[in-house]
């Protein structure tokens, strides 16, 4: 009896989710490609923060990678692709940017914490996915670089990010030589949090995230959303926005139920309110 045509297997996702606990990991899988952020994982990388936004069963997410790469930045293949457009790509790698810009940002903008899990090499847009992200946990052997100096392409976008995470002088001097920054001096500019043994990056970051989990979510919501506020702020604008933010924690339900926990020497219970 002839059997029936088998349908083509499905491509494997370019984004993996998997939620362990309350943590939402979302791990890159285009090892082949070095995981570079193509058109298409840069969308399905902001899906996926929207998705998660207003998700309440979500309290941390872990952005993980699959491979020796965590990311190699933007796909150069299909960017160089259009350089036979009629206007030599122009409109296409302003729209490629600007979607990966909004992406960063989605992260940033997350009410819940996001930490990085870096297993290998962080590079341009690679790098500022890490910067991006509100904590960042890296193996030994992963290192850094905004290398688009070497190509002719200055890695202004990543720039945004890395200059807001490491002194000036340490971000110009990876942006202008190119060179990778290993795990050790990646931490101590500022750049990633901790540094563990290779093979144990993605098991930390879901431990230091479930740490943050275990805080009121409306607390956590609040204090990252005004810390990257008041981060471009004057000094005296600062201390006056976050004495109103400090005002409306007071107010809030999860705030007395804290204070009066730690009065009472007891556990607090949070409504996340």
């Amino acid at each position: 009896m002839p059997q029936a045509a088998r349908a083509p297997a499905a491509p494997p996702s370019i984004l993996l989710r998997v939620q362990v606990g309350s943590i939402a990991v979302l791990t890159l899988n285009r090892p082949a490609a070095r995981n570079s952020l193509s058109e298409g994982l840069i969308a399905e990388l902001h899906g996926a923060l929207k998705q998660i936004h207003d998700d309440t069963s979500v309290r941390g997410v872990v952005i993980a990678a699959n491979g020796p790469a965590f990311s190699a930045g933007h796909d150069m293949k299909e960017l160089t692709a259009r350089r036979s457009d009629a206007d030599r790509g122009r409109a296409y790698f302003a729209q490629i940017m600007n979607a990966c810009s909004a992406m960063m940002q989605a992260v940033v903008h997350l009410p819940k914490p996001v930490v990085a899990a870096v297993q290998g090499v962080a590079t341009a847009a690679g790098c500022q996915l890490v910067a991006s992200c509100d904590l960042a946990v890296a193996s030994e052997a992963a290192s850094f670089a905004t290398p688009g100096v070497d190509i002719g392409l200055f890695c202004s976008t990543p720039m945004v990010a890395l200059s807001r995470n490491v002194p000036r002088k340490q971000a110009m001097e990876m942006l202008l030589t190119g060179e990778p920054v290993p795990a050790a001096t990646a931490q101590s500019i500022g750049l990633i949090n901790r540094v563990v043994a290779a093979g144990t990056e993605r098991e930390a970051a879901i431990a230091l995230a479930q740490k943050v989990a275990l805080k009121s979510a409306y607390t956590v919501k609040l204090g990252k959303e005004a810390f990257y506020r008041q981060a471009e702020m004057s000094l005296a604008d600062a201390y006056r926005f976050a004495a109103e933010v400090m005002t409306e924690n007071m107010m809030a339900r999860d705030a007395e139920e804290g204070i009066g926990a730690f009065i009472e020497k007891r556990e607090p219970k949070w409504q996340d309110k």
